[in-house]
């Protein structure tokens, strides 16, 4: 089998497990059930057009990250992302475009950590983000977004 087959497979299709919105830089994240996610990203939230229009990140790099640090699942509001996902590697879904809920997204880059995760996690808190804080989006076909919500990629 080849290795563009191998890469385009995927096993089961993932959940959107919450999602959150942030009105400005260095406001505080607050929990929705339902989001329309348009040409700046999820309305509501200070997402901006383009590559970084949306964020997400894996609901088991929230274990992995809170393991580095030495406790829990860390809670995905620290991290600033719109969507925690389970159930699918996003990673697999690099410049592919994803079916999230009824909008249609394209993975773009990794989201890095910023220095404020020292801030936010403490001591290491930077380090153990790093490759695991998740994926940068840009909006490819706007739609509603409702906890739950099927995240699967479009063959």
């Amino acid at each position: 089998m080849s290795l563009s087959v191998l890469i385009s497979n995927w096993c089961k299709p993932g959940r959107i497990g919450w999602i959150g919105l942030r009105p400005e830089r260095r406001a505080e994240m607050f929990a929705v059930e339902e989001g329309m996610i348009s040409t700046n990203g999820l309305d509501g939230d200070r997402g901006r057009a383009g590559k970084r229009a949306v964020t997400l990140i894996q609901q088991e790099h929230l274990v992995a990250i809170g393991s580095y640090l030495g406790q829990g699942p860390v809670n995905p509001d620290i991290l600033r992302r719109n969507l925690v996902v389970s159930g699918i590697n996003l990673a697999a879904l690099k410049g592919r475009e994803v079916q999230v809920g009824e909008a249609v997204l394209r993975f773009t880059i990794i989201c890095a950590p910023c220095s404020r995760m020292e801030e936010a996690l403490g001591k290491g808190g930077y380090s153990a983000v790093r490759g695991h804080g998740g994926w940068c989006a840009e909006m490819m076909r706007p739609g509603q977004v409702t906890l739950g919500d099927e995240v699967r990629p479009i063959d």
